[in-house]
């Protein structure tokens, strides 16, 4: 993929100061979105809740689409250009960012794996049913927005160094989900669907290859990626993060013309074209996400006993417990046996609050769900505890926090 070189962009130092500010707005809107979803489903009016995701948008697509109602257009079609953000973070962080440099990844990837795996085995612990077992993934994302947007309440007395931990910590996370997506909640594979996925890749890099920098243009091979994976039966939305890795991160794509000025990074594909989207996915299509997603039914809700208790149980456990303890164990190692350092100025009551925010999981956690389950009441049940969850950790992470910056101006 690669994009117009024609509006005036900003410094690559810039981005991450400009990604953290967008995405700590986000996160309130997020939750707005959340908690009317919320009200929503539990309203007077709630059966048009559910009418309005099941509207049928393009029956004509049946032959073509298994699904063609708006729930089906969120969730599938429009978290593509989300995952396609994920995958430029990905390959701008990989290019010049924090995981270009393995001395200055080490921590976060260490502590990110804490953080997945130690969830991991806690859900699994609570959730012997296979039924259930299904789910152990949801515990294990984490939120950017919401988690740097409580972050960002704090305010300045919060060190630099941990919003940027935070930051490489979450994308990595973002990595290990989109991983688990592709090779755990694959609905086996339609190898059919691989020759369309490959002539929409072949299809890019020719077009790289010859210079052409016009990113709409680049939808159309983009679609064949995201149609070729559907048949194949891997989630069709991680065509976006193929795309985005394959978006150039220097403005040197294609060889240079003969009388032109040599192009400078600032102009690069990567940090223009995720300039251009991010402020759409943040303010745009993260909370109609949640919008379609978040509306659980309580009323109708049992987490009493059985299944459903066993999933929410599992979830919220993992999220709040388990992340706290997966990414301080990690990092204690990890310095432990010199792998890795701590940022000048940290320690390990910052760490604790690291995990502590890693617990908020939300979007990707929702994903997740949607994924692992197809049974409407273990569905709500993960839901629900995603929402309980992702509110308790950013309750107990602002609270730690708030102390934290006492401390700190005293």
């Amino acid at each position: 993929m690669s994009s117009e070189q024609t509006s005036r962009p900003l410094h690559p130092s810039h981005w991450p100061l400009r990604f953290i500010s967008v995405e700590a707005g986000s996160g309130i809107v997020l939750l707005v979105a959340a908690a009317l979803a919320l009200a929503w489903a539990n309203s007077p009016w709630s059966a048009s809740y559910a009418a309005l995701w099941h509207f049928d948008l393009l029956p004509a697509l049946e032959r073509f689409l298994p699904e063609h109602d708006l729930y089906f257009a969120v969730n599938d079609g429009l978290m593509t250009v989300f995952f396609l953000v994920v995958g430029l973070e990905i390959r701008r962080e990989i290019h010049d960012g924090s995981l270009s440099d393995p001395r200055v990844a080490t921590l976060p990837i260490i502590a990110a794996l804490g953080g997945v795996i130690v969830p991991a085995l806690i859900y699994v612990a609570l959730n012997r049913d296979a039924a259930t077992r299904h789910g152990w993934a949801i515990p294990t994302a984490t939120d950017i927005a919401f988690a740097v947007g409580v972050l960002s309440l704090l305010g300045r007395g919060i060190p630099p160094a941990l919003r940027m931990l935070l930051l490489t910590l979450a994308i990595i996370d973002d990595v290990v989900a989109i991983l688990v997506i592709a090779f755990f909640y694959s609905r086996g594979i339609e190898w059919t669907g691989l020759l369309v996925v490959a002539a929409g890749v072949a299809l890019v890099l020719l077009m790289q290859r010859a210079g052409i920098g016009r990113a709409l243009l680049y939808v159309l091979p983009g679609a064949l990626v995201w149609y070729g994976l559907l048949r194949t039966g891997v989630h069709p939305t991680l065509a976006g993060v193929i795309l985005g890795l394959l978006t150039p991160a220097t403005a040197r794509f294609g060889g240079e013309r003969r009388g032109e000025e040599p192009a400078t990074d600032e102009h690069a594909p990567v940090p223009h074209v995720e300039a251009r989207l991010h402020p759409y996915v943040a303010f745009g299509i993260m909370p109609l996400f949640a919008l379609a997603n978040a509306g659980v039914n309580l009323a109708a809700l049992d987490v009493r006993s059985g299944p459903a208790l066993a999933v929410t149980s599992g979830v919220v456990l993992g999220l709040v417990a388990g992340k706290p303890i997966g990414v301080l164990l990690a990092t204690f190692l990890a310095v432990r046996a010199r792998l890795a350092t701590l940022p000048s100025g940290l320690g390990r009551r910052h760490a604790l609050l690291l995990g502590i925010l890693a617990g908020i999981g939300f979007t990707m956690s929702i994903f997740i769900a949607n994924l692992a389950f197809d049974d409407p009441k273990l569905l709500a049940a993960a839901k629900f505890a995603i929402l309980v969850a992702s509110a308790l950790a950013a309750t107990f992470g602002f609270g730690l926090g708030y102390l934290l910056r006492r401390r700190a101006e005293g």
